[in-house]
C-alpha cells in the first residue's frame, strides 16, 4: 500500500512538472492543463467513494447577485468578491447571465445546487426568485452573508452570518441544507450543523480535487473534483465523466457565471461572451451527461440529493 502511494505521489509530481512546461512553452490555456491533469489523475488514482452508478453534481456560488449591493457598498466590499471586478460588475453580471443558465438547466432537466448570498435577498429577491419558479427542483444553498472569508471570522461574526443568511433565505420560503464557503474558505463546520446545514464543498484544487463524499460529524462535503471556466474543453470534460461512470464515483463541477466571461467594457458584451463559451463547453457536456442518464448508468444530484442518498445507502448498510 505504501508502495503505491509513493509511486502515485512521483506520477503526480512527474505529471504536474509536464503541465507546467506544456503551458509555459506552447502557451496552452491553464484550464485545458487542468482538465488533463484530472483526467489522468482520476484514472490512476481510484475513487474511494463507490455508488450504485455514477454522480453527476454542479454547484454555482452566486457572489452577489444583484447589481445593487455594489451601489450601496460603494466599492467597501469589492475585495472580499474579486481581485479585478467590481462587486457592482460582478452582481450585473450574475443578474444578466442567470436567467440564462436557469433557462439551460430547464432544457436539459438539470438538478443543480445554487449557492446565493445572503445580502442579496435582503435587497432584491428577483435573481433567486427565476430559481424559485423554474420547473427543475434545484438545491437553493447558502454563499454565506457578506461574501466574507470564514477562517477569518471569529465564531461570533461567523454565527451572525449563518443567522443572517437565515432570516433572509426564509422571507422567500427557503431553508437552505447546502453551504459553499465564500472564497472556498473552510471553517466553523460546528456551526454549519447547528444551523442545519447537511453538505457543503471543501476547498480544492489541482493536488485536492477528487471524486469523493466525506462524512465529517453530521455534515457531508461534497468534494469538488473540477472548477469549470470559459477556456473549458468539451472533449475533457466528457471523459472525466466517462471516469465517473465507469467508476460509479461522485463528478462534482463548480464555477461562477463570471468564470465563462472576458473583460469587456459592455455590460452586454460581457453577457454574449459567456454564453459562448458555456455553449461551446458546458452545454455538450450536460447533453452527454443526459444521454449517460438515459441510459440508466449516471444520475444528476445536487449538493443535497447527493448527501441524502449517501446518508441513505449508510443507514441501509448498503
Amino acid at each position: 500500500m505504501l508502495v503505491g502511494r509513493v509511486s502515485f505521489y512521483w506520477a503526480r509530481c512527474d505529471l504536474l512538472y509536464l503541465i507546467e512546461e506544456a503551458e509555459r512553452r506552447l502557451k496552452i490555456p491553464e484550464s485545458a492543463i487542468s482538465q488533463l491533469y484530472h483526467l489522468v489523475a482520476f484514472k490512476i488514482r481510484k475513487p474511494k467513494t463507490q455508488l450504485k452508478k455514477g454522480m453527476f453534481v454542479i454547484s454555482i456560488d452566486v457572489d452577489v447577485g444583484c447589481s445593487e449591493l455594489g451601489i450601496r457598498h460603494r466599492g467597501k466590499n469589492d475585495f472580499n468578491i474579486h481581485p479585478y471586478f467590481s462587486e457592482y460588475a460582478v452582481g450585473k453580471m450574475e443578474e444578466m447571465a442567470l436567467p440564462f443558465f436557469v433557462d439551460m438547466f430547464e432544457t436539459l432537466a438539470v438538478p443543480v445546487t445554487f449557492a446565493f448570498r445572503g445580502e442579496c435577498l435582503d435587497i432584491d429577491t428577483t435573481t433567486v426568485g427565476l430559481v424559485l419558479d423554474s420547473s427543475v427542483e434545484h438545491d437553493i444553498g447558502s454563499h454565506g452573508y457578506s461574501h466574507r472569508r470564514f477562517e477569518d471570522l471569529s465564531y461570533s461574526d461567523a454565527e451572525t452570518e449563518l443567522n443572517r443568511t437565515s432570516v433572509a433565505m426564509r422571507r422567500c420560503g427557503i431553508i437552505p441544507r447546502s453551504f459553499i464557503f465564500p472564497r472556498n474558505s473552510v471553517a466553523h463546520l460546528d456551526l454549519l450543523e447547528k444551523y442545519g446545514y447537511k453538505s457543503y464543498r471543501s476547498y480544492g484544487n489541482f493536488i485536492h480535487d477528487r471524486m469523493q463524499i466525506e462524512k465529517h460529524g453530521g455534515l457531508y462535503d461534497i468534494c469538488p473534483s473540477l472548477h469549470l471556466c470559459r477556456s473549458a474543453n468539451a472533449l475533457f470534460l466528457k471523459r472525466i465523466l466517462d471516469v465517473a461512470v465507469e467508476e460509479k464515483a461522485p463528478f462534482h463541477v463548480w464555477f461562477h457565471m463570471w468564470n465563462f466571461s472576458k473583460y469587456e467594457r459592455c455590460e452586454r458584451a460581457q453577457l454574449e461572451s459567456i454564453k459562448r463559451s458555456v455553449k461551446r463547453a458546458v452545454f455538450p457536456l450536460l447533453e452527454y451527461a443526459r444521454e449517460k442518464v438515459n441510459l440508466g448508468v449516471l444520475t444528476f444530484e445536487t449538493m443535497l440529493s447527493a448527501a441524502e442518498k449517501v446518508e441513505s445507502a449508510r443507514v441501509l448498510g448498503q
